[in-house]
């Protein structure tokens, strides 16, 4: 699988990653996550993304790849109080939180912490950042970044303190691709693309029960792209392969329950970038259609 140096950092990374939301969300059992991970890791994927708010996903995964620990960058978040009783973003918590994490994946470190979507405002005030830089001096983490999306990830990705963005990037959210893609460029940071297919939205005719797909379906049935009525396989390809053909974006987060999945996802990017005349008609569709209200989803 290609893999893509991430920003200024010394990890080369797979353009496909394992994303734990998932698997916590879905209540996976613990052999279920065993043969989801194998896979993924002998695919070639070597990212896992995890969170401490995914139910027990970070647990699941220290049990099935912690012994296999050299052959993947492992990424978690924090920020949530997913248990403790604090509030969100205490940063006595967001120690105790990340410590936690560390236990429950089975190792001394991790290789990036995202702050997990916190508010500009939070961001500004600077506490939850030097949480941060105090847990890569201890070597809890080798870097640190910021997970979220519109004004808060432009303000994270110019104010110089992250190594990593986590944003979403897809056909039915394009807010970063000017707001703040090339501010990360120009920095040197490593991007992990969130919800690269837009979850998929488009696979339903009516609106998803799912509310968490609500505002993907809702645009796409404004921006009414031709692909769209392709066949399913041809629809994922050109929408990941659009998210990938972006410059500086470096790996797109994918979660899946079929084993299988990792292996046809990487078929389909053998195609390579998408066709530059392709790719300006999405941005145009978009112009065109979107409206301020369209902002970067979570």
């Amino acid at each position: 699988m290609e893999t893509r140096k991430y920003g200024n950092t010394d990890m080369n990374v797979s353009v496909l990653g394992f994303g734990g939301a998932e698997i916590g969300f879905q209540r996976a059992s613990q052999a279920e996550v065993d043969r989801l991970l194998g896979s993924a890791l002998d695919a070639g994927l070597n990212v896992i993304d995890t969170a401490e708010c995914y139910m027990d996903s970070e647990e699941k995964i220290g049990k099935a790849v912690s012994h296999r620990r050299d052959d993947f960058y492992l990424f978690t978040k924090c920020g949530h109080a997913s248990g403790f009783d604090a509030p969100d973003w205490d940063v006595h918590m967001l120690e105790k939180s990340i410590d936690r994490s560390l236990k429950r994946l089975n190792v001394d470190h991790v290789d990036l912490i995202h702050l997990h979507s916190c508010s500009l405002d939070i961001l500004r005030q600077g506490d939850v950042i030097d949480v941060l830089k105090r847990a890569k001096e201890a070597g809890k983490t080798r870097y640190i970044g910021y997970s979220g999306d519109s004004q808060a990830a432009h303000y994270a990705a110019t104010c110089g303190a992250f190594n990593s963005l986590e944003i979403s990037i897809n056909i039915a959210d394009q807010e970063a691709i000017d707001l703040t893609l090339p501010i990360a460029r120009e920095k040197g940071m490593g991007v992990v693309v969130k919800r690269p297919i837009a979850n998929a939205a488009w696979r339903s005719k009516e609106r998803p029960e799912n509310t968490y797909h609500h505002v993907y379906w809702d645009r796409l049935q404004e921006l009414r792209y031709d692909f769209l009525q392709k066949e399913l396989q041809e629809v994922v390809a050109v929408a990941l392969r659009f998210t990938l053909s972006l410059p500086g974006v470096h790996t797109a987060i994918v979660g899946t329950a079929n084993p299988a999945r990792w292996r046809q996802n990487a078929e389909l990017l053998e195609q390579g970038v998408l066709p530059s005349e392709q790719i300006d008609a999405i941005r145009r569709r978009w112009k065109d259609v979107a409206n301020q209200n369209w902002v970067g989803q979570e």
